[in-house]
C-alpha cells in the first residue's frame, strides 16, 4: 500500500468515526435538520465553507484553469459574491423567519411564504439537481482514487459514496457541522502548502508564464474561456439561493451569526478562488499535454510535490469532495422526510419517525447519486446542470 492510499484511508476512517460519536448526541428531528438551532459562528463559517468548497471549487476550478488560465477565478469568485448577498441579506431574514415559525427545510419556506402548490413543484425541480450535483462530488472522488491508486473511476465513486453516506446518516447537520470543521482544517493546510512548493517545482512564476504564453488571454482574468460575466449569471444566484446553504443558516442561533459565519465565508472564498486555477496553470506548464483538464489537479499533487506533502494535498482535495456530498445530502434528506414524507405521506409521523426517513432517505440518495456518477461523462456538465435548475426554480 502506498502512502498516499494509506493517508486517505485513514483520513477516512477518522470522518466517519468523528461522524458516529457526534451523532450520539442526535435525539431529534430538529438536532437532525437544524442542529438544534445552536450554532455559533465559527461552527456556521466552518459548515458553509467547507459545503462551498467541493469538487467543483477543487478539482473543476483546477481544470479549467488548466484550460482557459486565470479567468477561472470567476467560477468559485462568482460564489464568493453570491454569498456575500445572502451573508448581509437574505440569510437573516430566512433565519429568523424559519426560527419564528419552526421551519426546517427550504419547502417549509416556500410554502409559508407562496403556498403549497409552488413547493410541491419546487421540490420535485431540486431532487433532480440535486441528486445531479451530488454525482459530481462523487465523481471528484472516484478521480482522486484512480489517480492515487489506479482504481477504476467506478470503484472510486462507490468508495467516496460509502464514507459520506455513513458520517452523514449518523447525525445530519450537526454531525456534518463538526465533521466540516476537521476537514477545513486539512483543506485550507493542504492548498496553502501546495502552492509555493508546486511554483518552486515548475521552476518558478516565470518559467510557468513562458509555458503558456503561447494560450491567448490566459493570465487575463476576464478573458479566456467562458466570460466571468457567464459564471457570475450561473453561479453567483445559486448560491444566494441555495437549499441546501439556506437551511444551514437555519441552524444558526441568531442573525448576528449569519452575518459573521456566512460573511467570513464570503472573504475566504473570494481570495481561495485563485487558487485552483493557479494550480491548474501550473500544471499546464508541467504536464501540458493532459487528455482530461479535470485530472490536472491530482496529476500535479503527485508528480510535482514530495510525497508526505503530495499526501496531504490530496487528503485536501478528498475534504473537499466529501464536505461538499454531506451538504447535498443533507439538501435531499431533509427534503425528502420533512417535504415529502411528513408533509403528504404521513402528516402526523412522530418526531422519531421523521428522524428515521430522514436517515433513509440519506442513504437511498447517496446510493442514487453514487449511480449517477458511475454513468456521468464530466464533473462540469452535471454541476452546470444542478446550477441551471436551481437558478431557474427559485429565482
Amino acid at each position: 500500500m502506498n502512502l498516499h492510499l494509506a493517508v486517505l484511508l485513514v483520513y477516512a476512517a477518522i470522518l466517519m468515526g468523528v461522524g458516529l460519536w457526534i451523532g450520539r448526541r442526535v435525539r431529534s428531528s430538529t438536532d437532525f435538520f437544524v442542529a438544534g438551532r445552536r450554532l455559533g459562528p465559527s461552527l456556521l463559517f466552518s459548515t458553509m465553507l467547507a459545503a462551498n468548497i467541493g469538487a467543483g471549487s477543487t478539482v473543476a476550478a483546477a481544470g479549467l484553469g488548466y484550460a482557459d488560465g486565470l479567468s477561472a477565478w470567476w467560477w468559485v469568485g462568482s460564489a464568493g459574491l453570491g454569498s456575500i448577498v445572502l451573508a448581509f441579506w437574505i440569510g437573516p431574514r430566512i433565519r429568523r423567519i424559519a426560527a419564528d415559525q419552526g421551519l426546517h427545510t427550504l419547502g417549509d419556506y416556500l410554502e409559508y411564504r407562496f403556498g403549497e402548490h409552488v413547493r410541491a413543484t419546487i421540490t420535485v425541480l431540486l431532487w433532480m439537481g440535486t441528486l445531479a450535483i451530488l454525482a459530481a462530488q462523487i465523481i471528484g472522488i472516484g478521480w482522486i482514487l484512480n489517480v492515487v491508486v489506479g482504481l477504476p473511476p467506478w470503484l472510486g465513486c462507490l468508495i467516496g459514496g460509502g464514507v459520506v453516506i455513513v458520517y452523514f446518516t449518523a447525525g445530519g447537520l450537526l454531525t456534518a457541522a463538526w465533521v466540516n470543521a476537521v476537514q477545513l482544517v486539512v483543506l485550507l493546510a493542504g492548498f496553502l502548502v501546495a502552492l509555493p512548493l508546486t511554483v518552486a517545482s515548475a521552476g518558478g512564476w516565470g518559467a510557468i508564464q513562458a509555458a503558456t504564453h503561447a494560450v491567448d488571454d490566459y493570465w487575463n482574468v476576464w478573458q479566456g474561456g467562458s466570460s466571468g460575466w457567464f459564471y457570475l449569471a450561473m453561479l453567483g444566484p445559486a448560491f444566494i439561493i441555495s437549499p441546501g446553504l439556506l437551511q444551514k443558516t437555519y441552524g444558526a442561533r441568531d442573525d448576528r451569526t449569519v452575518r459573521l459565519g456566512v460573511g467570513l465565508n464570503a472573504a475566504v472564498l473570494l481570495v481561495f478562488a485563485a487558487l485552483p486555477p493557479l494550480l491548474g496553470m501550473i500544471a499546464r506548464a508541467v504536464e501540458p499535454g493532459l487528455d482530461n483538464p479535470e485530472l490536472a489537479l491530482p496529476t500535479l499533487l503527485m508528480q510535482a510535490l514530495p510525497p508526505a506533502v503530495g499526501a496531504l494535498g490530496l487528503a485536501a482535495i478528498f475534504s473537499a469532495e466529501v464536505s461538499s456530498s454531506d451538504a447535498i445530502l443533507f439538501m435531499l434528506a431533509t427534503s425528502l422526510s420533512q417535504d415529502l414524507y411528513r408533509r403528504y405521506v404521513d402528516p402526523d409521523a412522530s418526531d422519531g419517525q421523521v428522524l428515521k426517513v430522514a436517515r433513509r432517505a440519506a442513504v437511498a440518495g447517496g446510493i442514487l447519486g453514487t449511480g449517477l456518477a458511475v454513468g456521468a461523462a464530466s464533473m462540469v456538465s452535471v454541476l452546470g446542470l444542478f446550477y441551471n435548475l436551481l437558478t431557474v426554480s427559485l429565482f
